[in-house]
């Protein structure tokens, strides 16, 4: 019943995906998402971007998230995915792009589970929120149009990837936390 109802989910949203893929743009757009989602480079660049900025706050947010991306890829592309092991949409497609196909299990996606853990710590404390937000959005979505993933790959990817980040902000906070005074 319930992988009914994932399977039925996964078509609804490929369905919707059917109208846009053949687009040059949409092409051009998601394609490079996927690519520069590839090993959490895409949050990598943007934590470094941050540390640039100067400031003990940008540069402990950059570590921070650059650590994270490398803890959320073994979490997720070492122990999750070997756990679950499920197959990828299609296996033989014609690519209108270049693409990596991973060899890993489909479920969960990294892309997605890295954008989303990135954003969620980068995000903290930075006027930059909103574009680490349609990045992770957009580099998650990707997925599903180049069609390496199934739409609940993604969204399990991207709660998956939140939920890293948020534990992320509570064991290494960008400020010290203050002791109460008794």
């Amino acid at each position: 019943m319930l992988l009914d109802l994932v399977h039925h989910f996964d078509d609804a949203v490929d369905s919707r995906f059917d109208a846009l893929r053949g687009d040059p743009i949409a092409d051009r757009l998601f394609y490079t998402a996927s690519e520069l989602g590839d090993f959490g480079l895409l949050w990598v660049i943007f934590g470094l971007l941050r540390a640039l900025r100067g400031g003990k706050l940008n540069e402990r947010a950059a570590a921070r998230a650059i650590l994270a991306t490398g803890v959320e890829s073994f979490l997720v592309n070492v122990i999750l995915k070997s756990i679950f092991g499920r197959g990828r949409p299609v296996r033989e497609i014609a690519h209108p792009l270049p693409i990596r196909t991973p060899l890993t299990s489909s479920f969960p996606s990294g892309h997605a589970t890295a954008a989303f853990c990135g954003a969620v710590l980068l995000s903290e404390e930075d006027a930059m929120a909103p574009i680490y937000v349609v990045s992770a959005i957009l580099v998650s979505l990707s997925r599903i149009y180049v069609k390496i993933h199934h739409a609940s790959d993604v969204a399990v990817g991207v709660l998956v990837g939140a939920g890293l980040g948020w534990i992320g902000r509570r064991l290494v906070p960008l400020q010290p936390r203050r002791r109460p005074r008794v």
